[in-house]
């Protein structure tokens, strides 16, 4: 074989082999960044890319009469009607406004994306607490956090019931239920 030969051959394998490696790359990043999809969080979400929806604050009240004046040594009316709590609502952290349904089943809180609300927060735990109904009465639980759960100012390591308004901290959100 002449030296002219050998030379030609070894070019050819040579870009032979570019060849591979850049198909190789090629496949590599269609394979990473066709598949990859991005769900934003927080402040620049959609409202229906995330599991929790937000709800703008319900319109206020429209003003009421003023009862009737009651007559002179009538005993006050006392008002027993008292609804049951129908949202978990974030009033502090990065998901702030955030608004969750309650319904009949559990809402489980942490950053690990299989939870019912997906925190942001470095303080809160993959699987943080658990809120729950119990009757007519809801329910938290701290599901074993590193850095605890508190309700109204003090850390729960059982269940303990929550009423409709009660601060309830995780990490750096707050959250309450609201009627």
């Amino acid at each position: 074989m002449s030296e002219l030969a050998v030379t030609l051959l070894r070019l050819s394998y040579l870009a032979l082999l570019w060849v591979f490696v850049f198909a190789a790359i090629s496949v590599l990043r269609q394979d990473l960044f066709s598949a990859t999809r991005v769900t934003q969080r927080g402040r620049g979400a959609r409202a229906d890319s995330t599991r929790a929806r937000r709800t703008p604050a319900p319109p206020a009240a429209p003003s009421t009469p003023a009862p009737p004046p009651r007559p002179a040594g009538a005993a006050p009316q006392r008002q027993s009607i008292t609804r049951p709590p129908s949202r978990l609502m974030v009033t502090a952290g990065k998901l702030a406004g955030t608004s969750l349904p309650l319904g009949k089943s559990a809402i489980v809180v942490g950053r690990a994306p299989s939870c019912t609300l997906v925190l942001e927060d470095d303080y809160a735990s993959s699987r943080h607490a658990r809120f729950f109904p119990q009757g007519d009465s809801w329910m938290i639980e701290d599901l074993g956090s590193t850095n605890g759960t508190t309700v109204a100012g003090r850390t729960i390591s059982e269940p303990t019931p929550l009423a409709p308004g009660t601060e309830v901290r995780i990490g750096q959100t707050v959250l309450e239920l609201r009627r």
